[in-house]
């Protein structure tokens, strides 16, 4: 789409983060000068959401919770000029989840603004609305400061953040040219990724290339781009490189390339055991199966979407609200790397709920 990448913010680098934070205070900072306009103000602080899944809007959600809680004490004059809107193309946001919790989420995103002081709640208009959601709308073009749509519509903006999928890194799209037709001829399915077998091993590349996450493409059952999905390719690839399982065998006397063989010194796990049983391939590695655990959103105002998978045949666990926002907070500590990790969280949510946000620049 013209003009995403040189007008738009991501949510994908940790600049991206810095850049977004910076540009939010600029938004607000601009539209406290002297002398503009009402029109100009609010245009500068139309904060435009494209795309709709989790991360559209959970950015939203977190973006809505600084204006509520925050914007009294820093800009409470400029409030009432503050606008977010999420552009989705299709009929509905959080496509992954279930119906009822897309309601639930849409609800939450249109609630009747929250802001405790009473002297900055009276200088906000009647019937305000904080949060739009332009549902069934795609973006034609990204100009410098309006987004064009396919229905000729224009959305002027101070800031615009790109949550409708990010492209490939030049290192990815490198690495396919490298790999040649074996890459080549699967792109029309993997798009700017790089294919893998289900062992997690680049097509092309004989087994000495192994690739994970949201840059891959699994051939065999495509999965989504999730962190989930990468958490448990990493943990598969190193229980296989602990156990020293070679991933360039020799091939196969039907010339097939084979999946990666065990080392005969190193013990078998249950699991190992059991899948080597049921293919009847003693010394192969069984392929990466994905478990799904389900999805999490947050929804602002101490507000959260759970969805949790407990067994492939059976209904997920749905849960919203405050005890939404539960697990997702325990999801969220259990995945840190280190209790030192989760600490530096704990406290990160502590000085925020006594203190703040800090909106500094350096």
């Amino acid at each position: 789409i013209p003009g995403v990448r040189e007008h738009c913010c991501f949510l994908k680098q940790i600049e991206d983060a810095r850049r977004v934070r910076t540009s939010i205070v600029n938004c607000f900072e601009r539209s406290n000068l002297p002398g503009l306009t009402d029109e100009a103000r609010r245009n500068n602080l139309t904060f435009a959401v494209i795309g709709a899944g989790p991360t559209g809007v959970e950015f939203a959600s977190e973006l809505r919770d600084f204006i509520e809680q925050d914007g009294p004490k820093y800009y409470p004059q400029l409030l009432k000029y503050v606008s977010i809107k999420v552009i989705e193309a299709s009929n509905t946001i959080l496509a992954p989840f279930d119906e009822s919790l897309q309601k639930e989420a849409i609800k939450q995103l249109r609630r009747t603004i929250s802001i405790s002081d009473p002297e900055v709640r009276n200088q906000i208009p009647e019937n305000f609305q904080l949060t739009t959601l332009m549902l069934e709308s795609s973006v034609k073009e990204v100009k410098a400061n309006v987004i064009e749509l396919n229905d000729d519509t224009s959305v002027p903006y101070g800031l615009a953040v790109w949550a409708a999928g990010n492209g490939p890194l030049p290192l990815t799209l490198s690495l396919i040219d490298s790999l040649g037709d074996a890459q080549g001829k699967e792109q029309d399915v993997a798009r700017g990724r790089v294919a893998i077998d289900p062992w997690c091993r680049a097509l092309g590349s004989n087994g000495k290339i192994l690739a994970l996450g949201d840059c891959t493409c699994i051939m065999r059952g495509q999965l989504p781009a999730t962190a989930q999905v990468a958490s448990q390719q990493g943990e598969y690839l190193a229980s296989l490189l602990n156990k020293k399982y070679e991933f360039s065998p020799a091939l196969t006397a039907d010339g097939v390339f084979p999946p990666p063989e065990k080392d005969p010194s190193q013990s078998s796990s249950l699991s190992e055991s059991i899948a080597t049983f049921a293919s009847q391939s003693d010394g192969y590695a069984k392929p990466f199966q994905f478990l799904n655990l389900g999805i999490l959103a947050y929804t602002g105002g101490g507000s959260a979407l759970a969805q949790v998978s407990v067994a492939p045949d059976l209904d997920s666990i749905k849960g919203k609200g405050q005890l939404g926002n539960a697990v997702w907070r325990s999801v969220y500590l259990t995945k840190q790397v280190s209790w030192r990790n989760r600490l530096l969280v704990v406290n990160d949510w502590a000085k925020r709920s006594l203190f703040g946000r800090d909106i500094t620049q350096l």
